[in-house]
């Protein structure tokens, strides 16, 4: 997020009453007490109540299209933490939304057989994701769907997507994917990418969080998770514990596993300038 908005309550005390209740590090309850959107969720909402220091183009944004996706931070109870997308990409705003503003929501898995509206399947991003809708390899095994530009556009039918986005591509992943199977998907994946001239971002869903498939498919011994209270250094992202020292770690390594935080087209990174969702 380039900016937030304060919480509607301490962040901590937040993270706290989550953990007691047995919230899961992807944002969602084990008990099912707020379980109902997961990170990169798509939500239309009813509402937007205005905080203090929001930028301008917020309000304009979300009268345009009034979806917000999940982002991965502590919430207090009956919000959800969310991003708000602007028309480019260092429009980027973190803000919280009531759980009772929230109409419906839209899962990338849910988005994985859509096609965009006529005239846009010929953006790159869109043409790379129809060739994995006819030939999804190693993806069929699995069940994933589109993120990012590419998945708002899908789920909101605003335009989003430009000539120069990415492909943003989200697995779920709950049971422990295997390593030969990683190493394919990055390796199809990064094929695809080439092929189409554009980046493919991959990140994993894992139950400590997101994780980059590159880092999966490189058999590092310990990955970076992207979990609801910041990154995390963990050996096994599928483990009920997490091993590492968690945050501190993480933080202390960031330059090192910045790079491999997504999956990366070497040949293309040189050229990336901009800045992710």
């Amino acid at each position: 997020m380039q900016m937030c908005a304060l919480p509607p309550v301490d962040p901590l005390a937040a993270s706290a009453a989550a953990d007691a209740r047995g919230r899961r590090d992807d944002g969602t309850d084990r008990d099912g007490g707020h379980a109902c959107w997961r990170a990169h969720d798509v939500l239309r909402l009813r509402r937007l109540p205005a905080r203090d220091g929001e930028p301008e183009w917020v309000r304009d944004a979300f009268l345009l299209a009034p979806f917000a996706v999940v982002r991965r931070a502590p919430a207090a109870p009956d919000f959800v933490a969310v991003g708000i997308r602007g028309a480019s990409r260092a429009q980027r705003y973190g803000t919280w939304a009531a759980d009772a503003d929230v109409e419906f929501a839209v899962a990338p898995e849910a988005l994985a057989a859509s096609d965009p509206s006529p005239g846009r399947e010929r953006l790159p991003a869109f043409a790379a994701l129809a060739t994995l809708q006819r030939s999804p390899g190693a993806l069929a095994s699995c069940v994933w769907g589109p993120a990012g530009s590419v998945g708002f556009e899908l789920a909101t039918r605003t335009p989003a997507v430009t000539a120069s986005s990415d492909l943003d591509l989200l697995i779920r992943a709950p049971d422990r994917l295997r390593p030969a199977v990683a190493r394919r998907l990055f390796a199809e994946l990064r094929a695809l990418a080439e092929r189409a001239g554009i980046r493919v971002d991959v990140q994993v869903d894992t139950p400590a969080g997101g994780v980059a498939l590159a880092e999966l498919a490189a058999g590092k011994p310990r990955v970076m998770a992207r979990a609801i209270d910041g990154p995390l250094l963990v050996a096994d992202p599928w483990a009920a514990v997490t091993t590492g020292s968690g945050a501190a770690d993480a933080a202390a390594d960031a330059d090192a596993d910045a790079d491999a935080a997504t999956t990366r087209v070497p040949h293309l990174d040189a050229a990336r300038t901009g800045a992710a969702r």
